[in-house]
């Protein structure tokens, strides 16, 4: 067949006369191949679509679908290519090309990165400490395109020139400061090469180590690397290994090999650089094993791991300080433990567990301790000084995130921490623990006039069906008025305990000018309200999450703050499943939904061990293998409870090299829904050919990404352009 014939076949191009107007243009159908999905006790499932999963990413038919669905986006969007381009103008604008980060020092250096004019990726560097140099300093000179002095780690656009994915993933510098390895990912699957630079000479050393996560740990001795391996049917993180300079890769040293393909691990040097210590972690258990980084030949158990008991060791001085939640204190406390102890009976509570607390996380200081926090679903920083007093952190905002930044050295008074708002954007402070001086350190610069006393935000609490109050975090223009007029963006995500923190985006400003509203809705599956909000947002307790979404969307709705057909619904990843839950379940409350590398095909990924994330994630969506989970996790998967109904407008995205969520279930979701939507509104479905699960590369091209899925929301909502 012709090329032109093909795409004719497939519905991508469009044939008019003269007399005629032009056909409207018809999506691709992709072709059904009978196919048998059973479980270990008989359940089967037909999926019509399972051919479209190549994990080799060859198949031509395959490919030749992804490409269709392309050209059929491209067809759809071809008239708001201007809007597009505005949208990606206005954005961009906001955003400063020459800015860096907050220097940070280290062992006498002080290690930033920062961005160029036109460039996509950024310049990694350092400088040496020395009089008059401290973090402001630095910025200035930074800022006035001052360079002197300044020691290139790795300039990122130089590596990836000529590639169309490119990420540095981590880099670690040795403990006399001259070697650095580095983990670059070249597709986006996330399988990471190791490579090594003398920082003297700038010689790359030739040794390169392959199929390993972005996670390095030098030893004392300068000339060994630790890294973690991973599986490379799985890609999960299977072996940590040692690797001394000079030596053949293939002769590295196995340190560790997890037998258990529920965990995940890691590895880390402890907060006084006195250990290197390899962590593992499943959804409900973990545990830790250390040995002296000046001597790292003998790993040793901190505390043997145990279901339902999770914890994270530090060490400083003389003691290990530890998060857990051992011993039913479910929303988290803080233990301490000798040294040399490597059981949960030598471990004394130290800031106890409380019911309306959530402790997240903690930094230790010489003559303190900051703890982050949260409680009534906000964050908070609490700081423990030496002799029993505690302060907090303050805020001045309804709705705001708060957390601990980078503090490399544990000798000082100064605590960074981070703060932002929907309104606010990233800012740095220095908050001097003694004198109670706080610094500004940076704020994120916003270009274009923006002015944050133009917007409002506001905290919200809706009332779900079950009688659960469910927090939302709102922004708009100062002067919206609650008539029911508004188009509205609604953001969930509802999974894994991760909470979604109400922060500032360069990208939502351009919606906000137009009059929307944004709603960042905290539901079940996040940890904003502490451990039980996720554990009755997982498992048996999912729905919640969807019903906590859809109620939340018709108070807003009630309460004048949208109109009832202008509701977008955003979401990603774990979010995406919660896009298709929603569609399935109201789809008459949203106008437009828009799901990126949605994870929509629970049941089946559930079932294939080979599949990456799929044997860690058993405690979170539960193992299909068993019937109770089965049935109930086909009772709320979208692939499989899409049905002859008026579906909404989608903008679904996906990456063909994604490894968390891979390409095949968006590809399978959308050519099942094709088939089985009576409404007459569109689908597209844009395929990123050269990315995985975060998207395209660099710091402004994934922008194009959101203009293009922003403009396709504007349309359907209605939203009319500013004037200029």
């Amino acid at each position: 067949m012709k090329p032109t014939h093909f795409l004719l076949a497939l519905g991508l191009m469009t044939t008019t006369t003269h007399a005629a107007a032009p056909i409207p243009p018809t999506p691709p159908d992709a072709v059904k191949q009978p196919h048998v999905v059973k479980a270990p006790f008989g359940a089967e499932r037909q999926d019509e679509y399972y051919w479209l999963r190549d994990d080799k990413r060859e198949n031509k038919q395959m490919l030749a679908y992804l490409q269709a669905e392309n050209a059929y986006t491209d067809t759809v969007m071809a008239p708001l290519k201007p809007v597009e381009e505005r949208l990606y103008q206005e954005i961009v604008g906001r955003i400063k090309q020459d800015d860096s980060s907050v220097p940070y020092r280290e062992r006498g250096w002080w290690y930033y990165s920062r961005f160029e004019t036109g460039q996509d990726y950024p310049v990694h560097a350092r400088r040496k400490d020395g009089p008059g140099v401290d973090a402001a300093s630095i910025q200035q000179a930074n800022a006035a395109g001052d360079f002197d002095g300044e020691e290139v780690l790795l300039d990122v656009n130089a590596l990836a020139k000529g590639k169309d994915y490119y990420q540095v993933g981590d880099y670690e510098v040795t403990q006399d400061n001259t070697i650095l390895a580095y983990a670059d990912d070249t597709n986006g699957r996330r399988q990471y090469t190791i490579r090594f630079k003398n920082l003297a000479t700038g010689e790359t050393y030739p040794e390169q180590i392959t199929g390993v996560s972005a996670n390095l740990v030098w030893a004392d001795d300068n000339r060994t690397l630790f890294y973690v391996e991973n599986d490379p049917e799985t890609l999960l993180t299977k072996r940590v290994k040692k690797h001394v300079l000079g030596t053949p890769v293939a002769q590295d040293a196995l340190v560790y090999e997890e037998p258990d393909d529920s965990f995940y691990m890691g590895i880390d040097r402890s907060r006084d650089d006195k250990y290197i210590c390899i962590g593992v972690e499943s959804t409900v258990s973990s545990e830790q094993r250390c040995a002296p980084a000046a001597d790292p030949a003998q790993f040793v158990v901190l505390a043997p791991r145990q279901r339902d008991v999770e914890y994270q060791a530090e060490h400083l001085g003389d003691r290990w300080v530890i998060r857990t939640n051992a011993d039913g204190a479910k929303n988290f406390k803080i233990v301490t433990a000798p040294s040399d102890s490597t059981s949960r009976k030598d471990w004394k509570d130290w800031v106890p567990h409380r019911d309306d607390v959530y402790i997240e996380g903690f930094e230790l200081f010489d003559g303190f301790t900051a703890v982050a926090e949260r409680s009534d679903g906000l964050e908070r920083v609490r700081i423990l000084k030496a002799k029993g007093e505690e302060e907090y952190v303050k805020a001045d905002e309804p709705a705001y995130s708060m957390g601990l930044d980078v503090n490399s050295e544990p000798d000082s008074d100064w605590l960074r921490y981070s703060y932002t708002s929907l309104t606010t954007p990233a800012t740095t402070y220095e908050l001097n623990v003694s004198s109670g001086e706080r610094r500004l350190l940076k704020r994120q610069p916003v270009l274009g006039g923006y002015d944050p006393a133009r917007y409002v935000t506001e905290r919200v609490w809706v009332p779900a069906r079950d009688g659960t109050r469910i927090p939302v975090s709102l922004v708009y223009k100062k002067g919206f008025e609650k008539n029911g007029k508004a188009a509205m963006l609604q953001y969930g995500y509802g999974s894994y305990g991760a909470s979604m923190d109400p922060g500032f985006s360069v990208t939502n400003v351009s919606l906000l000018d137009r009059g929307m509203v944004y709603a960042l809705a905290h539901i079940r599956g996040g940890q904003e309200m502490g451990r039980k909000w996720y554990d009755d947002g997982k498992l048996l307790n999912k729905k919640n999450t969807f019903t906590d979404f859809i109620d939340v969307t018709e108070y807003l709705v009630r309460q004048g703050y949208a109109a009832p057909d202008r509701v977008a619904a955003l979401g990603g990843s774990a979010g995406g499943l919660l896009m298709g839950a929603i569609a399935n379940m109201a789809p008459d409350k949203y106008r437009v939904i828009l799901s990126q590398v949605p994870f929509v095909d629970v049941v089946t990924t559930m079932l294939d061990p080979s599949i990456p994330l799929t044997t860690n994630e058993y405690d979170e969506w539960g193992n299909p293998e068993q019937k109770e989970y089965y049935d109930y996790m086909l009772s709320y998967s979208p692939y499989d409870n899409l049905k002859a109904q008026d579906y909404p407008a989608m903008f679904v995205g996906t990456g063909l090299w994604d490894s968390q969520v891979q390409y095949f279930e968006p590809a399978k979701y959308v050519a099942r829904l094709r088939d089985l939507d009576t409404g007459s509104q569109p689908v597209v479905f844009r395929i990123n050919m050269e990315a995985g699960h975060g998207g395209k590369s660099g710091r402004f091209r994934r922008y194009r990404e959101t203009a293009e899925m922003y403009a396709f929301m504007l349309d359907q909502l209605g939203v009319a352009e500013p004037a200029p």
